[in-house]
């Protein structure tokens, strides 16, 4: 069973996830194995510190320890989740982790700044030791099924996602909310955007990427009326429309990473978790430049 430590409660993920690997408050059919969280260090927010107090008390009642500093999880865990919703702290508690030996899952946003994310693959790397950072969107039923029905309709080209897309200064642009949308967009097209241009009203953007291949495509963030989560796909002989209902993405993407922590290996390419962020920040560099096309930031051409 490994022993998994998290860091910082301002999200309900530490809830949520504590809820599916610990086997409690949740139906048995979301219930994930072979991991449980033991310990964790409620931290400090700038962007959200009045859920800090209710969480602790919540993982308390579950069971876990709550320790006074991240270095206390050193010993009681064999893996940690970074929890912080601010993309800005990430780097220096997942450092401290890595260094130590541990395995690490980061919580979207991965970074804010792309210095951060090649400082902290190349401390995994040199350390040989597994990192993962998404969304859980990522993992959504929807997206397997729409990888499934290649067998039908040829292959996956390219595809359109709408998302919830919540602005906060913690977390600029997509960074915040929007990446969910962008995840999704990922784990259909896989990486190789180059460039991204970005339409931008108070009530809603479109960021639009053109892929090596010469296909695009695209992230509607939704911010007035009915927002919801899907996205159409394009194949090769048709197209297809998918959306996301319940919460199932958070069991999903709970079985990849006690499966990274069991194995030792990293289900998402560190160059893609990288470019998630070069795309959310050539959106933002487009918006300011009122919808210009911009070339993503340190991506091979």
């Amino acid at each position: 069973m490994i022993r998994i430590g998290l860091v910082d409660f301002d999200t309900s993920h530490v809830q949520a996830f504590t809820q599916r690997l610990n086997h409690v408050d949740v139906p048995e059919s979301e219930w994930v194995e072979g991991a449980k969280i033991v310990a964790g260090y409620p931290g400090v927010s700038d962007m959200m510190p009045e859920r800090i107090p209710g969480y602790r008390d919540k993982l308390a009642g579950y069971g876990v320890e709550i320790v006074e500093s991240p270095a206390e999880l050193i010993g009681k865990v064999d893996a940690v989740m970074v929890e912080s919703q601010q993309g800005s702290k990430h780097l220096a508690h997942a450092r401290l982790f890595l260094e130590a030996g541990l395995p690490v899952f980061v919580d979207k946003p991965f970074v804010n700044a792309l210095a951060d994310a090649d400082v902290m693959i190349n401390v995994a790397q040199k350390k040989g030791i597994p990192l993962m950072s998404c969304s859980s969107l990522r993992y959504d039923p929807t997206v397997q099924a729409a990888r499934t029905k290649q067998s039908e309709l040829g292959q996956l080209l390219s595809a359109d996602v709408w998302t919830p897309a919540s602005l906060h200064e913690g977390n600029p642009g997509m960074l915040h909310y929007g990446i969910h949308g962008v995840e999704m967009l990922y784990a259909l097209t896989g990486a190789g955007c180059q460039s991204v241009s970005m339409a931008f009203t108070e009530q809603s953007e479109v960021a639009s990427g053109i892929w090596s291949s010469g296909q695009v495509g695209t992230v509607r963030g939704i911010r007035a009326g009915h927002g919801g989560m899907g996205f159409v796909a394009h194949y090769e002989k048709g197209q297809a429309s998918f959306f996301v209902e319940g919460a199932a993405f958070y069991r999903e993407l709970l079985k990849q990473i006690v499966a990274m922590f069991q194995s030792g290996e990293p289900p998402i390419p560190y160059a893609e978790m990288r470019e998630i962020v070069a795309f959310i920040i050539a959106a933002e560099d487009s918006r300011t430049a009122g919808g210009a096309s911009v070339p993503l930031r340190g991506v091979e051409k």
